[in-house]
């Protein structure tokens, strides 16, 4: 059976050309944006809090995070091919208010299982989200309008990854870690009231095929599989066996049909290596992310203000650099700023292995800048390497497998992180080899974006 290309972005904005500019459903897109970034960077801080609050330990808290993130990637490309079968307007409101009705019981979670489940329902909605955002914003406006329109949630998304640890640190320090799942509320109402308001009136509901569904079982089986044995491993190594059944889980799925399409652009793009370094990136990241923020509160005891001040050097070098990083592929090409962003990525990381409890504040906040400022010289150029690469007609498949590598890397950082604590404790000598192995993997994104220039196009 031929492959068809990824629905969420092609077949939509190919149904869905405007008859008129509406800008107001462009700064929806960016709204929904900002909401996703701030929540992936905000409840990271709070894991000391919540894992005090219901009095469980540390492993078990940090799946306010994972049970977050795992549904989101295994929906991500299952939920392009429900939306391709589907109303904009419909899917976009039933998403918004689930997913802000999930804030609203994980804030009200009274124990963990409550709060875990109303993560993962959370997930879910998000993946949703995450999909429609680009397609929202592309089919709103006019074609030659599209690059501006893009740009906006482009610049809000990072806008909320650098707000998010601020006012999460001022809720956690004043109001306490419920706070922190009731702030996007606001931010919920106003975009569903401007979608409800704005968009069109086109296509209802219709329960996803069986095919999206097993296609979705596959991809969440596997990554529970690798994510649960890497949280159980600092328990007892043999937990790590758990994580086996996931390579035999994917390559099933690379071969229905809703994973050979993505096979098949990989293959013709000859990109696999570059996703590859997309997903080592960003588990590098998470996993230093995790480890700092709980060595903060922990072992530091900084208060959470003081923490997110810390942390917010990483988003704020990621926006910095990122602006820089399009001109510089533009002058260099895409492969060697990629290439130049992991390598500054690994170097901050690797500055931090040798984490001193007596650092300050500005010491770590320091590196953390020039891990960040590497992460956004990387992102825009990568993804330029991967589109121009990819085959004609494919480019919503190529970008994706980038969107589903990245979402994978931030959700096995914080397991990486964990598992770490098999060579050390929960002191600063755990945090160290668990920064160690961030940076670790880290460098193997640089080795294979030096190895791309065989297969390279450009």
């Amino acid at each position: 059976m031929a492959a068809r290309p990824h629905p969420a972005t092609t077949s939509l904005t190919d149904r869905q050309q405007p008859a008129a500019d509406r800008w107001s459903l462009v700064i929806a897109a960016g709204l929904l944006s900002f909401v996703a970034m701030l929540d992936m960077n905000v409840v990271n801080l709070a894991l000391t809090d919540i894992s005090t609050g219901l009095r469980v330990s540390p492993g078990v808290a940090q799946w306010a995070v994972l049970g977050y993130q795992l549904p989101l990637v295994a929906l991500l490309l299952p939920a392009g091919r429900w939306l391709d079968q589907v109303g904009t307007r419909s899917a976009l409101l039933l998403a918004v208010s689930c997913f802000a009705t999930c804030s609203v019981l994980a804030a009200c979670a009274p124990w963990a299982g409550w709060l875990i489940a109303a993560r993962l329902l959370q997930g879910a909605f998000g993946a949703v989200l995450f999909v429609l955002m680009p397609v929202l914003a592309a089919t709103s406006v006019r074609p030659e309008l599209r690059g501006r329109a893009m740009s906006v949630p482009a610049t809000l998304g990072p806008l909320g990854a650098v707000t998010g640890p601020v006012v999460g640190g001022l809720l956690l320090d004043h109001l306490g870690w419920r706070a922190i799942f009731l702030v996007k509320l606001p931010v919920c109402l106003a975009a569903f009231l401007i979608v409800r308001s704005h968009a069109p009136r086109r296509g209802g509901l219709r329960p996803p095929d069986r095919a999206s569904l097993g296609d979705a079982a596959l991809i969440g089986a596997a990554v529970a599989a690798v994510l649960l044995g890497l949280t159980l491993a600092p328990q007892a190594p043999q937990w790590l066996l758990l994580t086996l059944p996931a390579a035999p889980l994917v390559l099933l799925w690379l071969r229905r049909p809703g994973g050979r399409p993505v096979a098949e652009v990989l293959r013709a793009a000859g990109t696999t290596g570059v996703n590859a370094s997309v997903l080592a990136l960003a588990a590098g990241f998470a996993a230093c992310h995790y480890l700092l923020a709980q060595h903060l509160r922990g072992p530091r005891g900084e208060s959470a203000t003081t923490t997110a001040l810390t942390m917010l050097a990483f988003p704020l070098g990621m926006v910095l650099a990122g602006r820089v990083g399009g001109r510089l592929a533009d002058r260099w090409g895409a492969r060697p700023t990629a290439l130049a962003g992991a390598a500054v990525t690994t170097l901050g990381l690797t500055l931090l292995v040798p984490l001193d409890s007596g650092w300050s504040a500005p010491e770590i906040a320091a590196r953390l800048a020039l891990a960040g400022a590497g992460m956004g010289l990387n992102g825009g150029p990568t993804q330029a390497l991967v589109m121009s690469a990819s085959p004609p007609g494919k480019l919503a498949t190529a970008g994706s497998a980038v969107q589903l590598a990245r979402s994978l890397g931030f959700a096995l950082g914080p397991a990486l992180a964990t598992a770490a604590a098999l060579a050390g404790d929960r002191t600063t000598t755990g945090t160290r080899a668990g920064i160690a192995l961030a940076a670790l993997v880290a460098s193997t994104a640089v080795v294979l974006l030096a190895l791309h220039r065989r297969g390279a196009r450009g």
